[in-house]
This record gives C-alpha cells, sequence and structure tokens, in this order.
C-alpha cells in the first residue's frame, strides 16, 4: 500500500482542489488544516468568487480536460507523491436524482469528467483522495471503474463510497451526498456522527430583515406578483405547507399534481434543518424556501448561511441573483468539508509521526 511513497516533514498539509466552484471545499479544507495550494475551476463568475476569497491559492480557469499532472505539479512546486490530498466535486447536474429519474441516467457529457479527475490523480499520486457527489453515482459503473484504477495502484477505499447526510455533522441542511476517500499511506476512518443538529434557527435567525440590512446579498428585493404574495402570506408559519392553503390559492400545475412536489411553495421551519439548498433555492416555486416567518423567500446570504459559509463570504452578483444562487446551492458545504478533512488529516499526521 505504501509503495513509492516520497515521505518528506513538513509544516503543512497540501491540498489541491480540482472543480473549485465558489470555495467552499477549498474553505473547509483550510479550516481543517490544510494548505490549498492550487485549484481549477471553469467558470467565469466562480474564478471571481474563489479569488475574493482565496487570494492566496493559485487557481487555474481552464477546462480540466485541457490541464495535467506535471502543470500542477510545476505550480505547486511538488513532485509527484508528495501531494497530501486531491480533492475535488465533479459536476453533478448529470447524476442528479431529478434527472436521472428513479435511476435512469440521463445523458449528459459531464458525467465523464470524473475521468480527468483519475487521469490527474494518477499522475499526481496524492497520498489521499476525496471525492464527493450525489448518492446516485455511487452505484454507478464509473465509481466502480474509478476505484479499480487506483486500487492497482495501491489505494485503499475502506468502505467508502458513503452516503453521508450532511446535518449528522452540524451543518444546518439535509444534504445527502456520497462521500468517497482513497489512502495510499492507510486507513481513513469517516467522522463520527454527531448528535446534536443545528437548525435554522440557529444559522439565520439572527440575521436582519432584509430591508435593515447593508449585506447586498441579503438585501435584493423581489419580484412577485400579488396573487403569490397574498399566497404566501397564507401559508402558516414555521413549516407550513401550501397543501395547506384554501383550494381558490391552489396554482393551476398543483391542482394537476396534488401530490407531486408538495415541499414547494412551503415554509422552512425554525427548529429544524433547512431542506437541501440547490440552485433554485431563492424561489419558492423550487422547493421549501420560503422563511420560516417572513413573507418571502429566504436571501442569497441565508442560503449561503444554511450551506454553512461565513456571514462575510464574498459571492459574485456579475452574472445575476440567480447564477449566484447556482453558485451557492453547487457548493460542497465547508463545515461538511471540515469534519471530512479532520479525518483525513489524522491518518496524514499518523504517517508523518511514524514513517
Amino acid at each position: 500500500m505504501m509503495r513509492n511513497l516520497k515521505i518528506v516533514r513538513k509544516k503543512f498539509l497540501s491540498a489541491i482542489d480540482l472543480f473549485s466552484g465558489c470555495g467552499g471545499l477549498t474553505l473547509g479544507l483550510k479550516q481543517a488544516g490544510f494548505n490549498v495550494l492550487a485549484a481549477v475551476e471553469i467558470e467565469d463568475i466562480a474564478v471571481e468568487t474563489y479569488k475574493k476569497n482565496h487570494p492566496n491559492v493559485t487557481i487555474l480557469k481552464k477546462d480540466i480536460k485541457e490541464i495535467n499532472g506535471s502543470e500542477l505539479l510545476r505550480i505547486t512546486g511538488l513532485k509527484k507523491g508528495e501531494l497530501d490530498l486531491l480533492a475535488g466535486c465533479p459536476p453533478c447536474q448529470g447524476f442528479s436524482s431529478i434527472r436521472t429519474r428513479n435511476a435512469i441516467e440521463v445523458f449528459d457529457e459531464r458525467n465523464e469528467l470524473i475521468f480527468d479527475y483519475l487521469r490527474l490523480a494518477k499522475a499526481l499520486m496524492p497520498k489521499i483522495i476525496l471525492m464527493e457527489n450525489v448518492p446516485f453515482l455511487a452505484k454507478n459503473d464509473r465509481i466502480k471503474n474509478f476505484k479499480k484504477s487506483l486500487e492497482k495502484l495501491g489505494y485503499d477505499f475502506g468502505v467508502t463510497p458513503q452516503i453521508l447526510n450532511a446535518e449528522d455533522y452540524g451543518v444546518p441542511q439535509r444534504r445527502r451526498r456520497m462521500i468517497l476517500v482513497g489512502s495510499r499511506i492507510g486507513k481513513v476512518e469517516l467522522p463520527k456522527v454527531e448528535k446534536e443538529k443545528s437548525t435554522v434557527k440557529k444559522a439565520i435567525g439572527y440575521l436582519p430583515a432584509p430591508q435593515k440590512s447593508k449585506d447586498s446579498l441579503h438585501n435584493m428585493l423581489e419580484n412577485r406578483t400579488s396573487k403569490i404574495l397574498e399566497m404566501i402570506k397564507l401559508i402558516p408559519k414555521n413549516g407550513g405547507s401550501r397543501t395547506q392553503l384554501p383550494k381558490k390559492f391552489h396554482l393551476e400545475c398543483h391542482k394537476k399534481h396534488p401530490k407531486g412536489f408538495t415541499d414547494v411553495y412551503g415554509r422552512m421551519s425554525w427548529e429544524q434543518v433547512s431542506p437541501t439548498i440547490t440552485g433554485g433555492c431563492i424561489s419558492p416555486s423550487k422547493g421549501r424556501f420560503l422563511h420560516p416567518t417572513q413573507n418571502r423567500a429566504i436571501t442569497l446570504r441565508e442560503a449561503a448561511i444554511l450551506q454553512s459559509f461565513p456571514k462575510n463570504y464574498y459571492f459574485s452578483l456579475e452574472k445575476g441573483k440567480e447564477a449566484a444562487a447556482l453558485m451557492i446551492g453547487n457548493a460542497f458545504p465547508p463545515l461538511f468539508v471540515k469534519k471530512q478533512a479532520l479525518s483525513i488529516k489524522r491518518t496524514l499526521d499518523y504517517f508523518y509521526k511514524n514513517f
């Protein structure tokens, strides 16, 4: 398992973030004590956002297909085998539960980006690999082939992939994700489930009303029709649902499918975690995204905090509100990352102490 290892004593643990998005993964790695040396991202506003929050990390704005391992080694100043952690979240839209419809895969060229992750892993030979994605990928042949290729090089994936829920690790949000961890220096234990959970109230209950805020991410006005506004006002506070509305307020699409998407136009509950924050998180027509008590959808800032980003984390509004929401919804929750990364760090610390 530990063949061809280059053992170098160091003051920090190194990491590279592939498919970095707006920087949620990088932030979580930093919080766990890793030094993120480089990142890769192709989207303009994600790169702008990343640079603003992580100015000391070299980020390559390129298609990952155009990046090779030697380029990453040159940028980081590392040699093959010296990188501690290669982490990444390949785009998951092609594997999302809505698109796959009962586990029937929908073709999407982004589904193949997992093999660019594999190609770079082989070129870099990091000590440990971390991948996050949607649950459907865990049973897909791509992940099986990914594992087999790296197992031949000495990586042990233990009990992973596993489907973990972010709410079990301090994130105030229900978010089931696949976690894959491969190591060639020893076993990595997954973090233990935490008994105490956070809540929507703990996360965003202290924030002022948007009209009283100076935060541009929190005070952007909504544009709703009078009918929708009236409907929102009538939805019971603190967890209420559109199904509790008088029939005259039921939308035509809901009348046709009364049992479908019942979370749509629903309110979050103060004492529970939020639903999964998606790219549609500021639109009540996309899910249970209404504020528990105020007659509005949650704001971009509230969505980001429910994703466990700090309240001062910068998000670019260069391409508008919806593009920012998509960035936030696609992010790997930093606190969730931190808990995974701390477990990985323990394995690395043990390795450097004993070998």
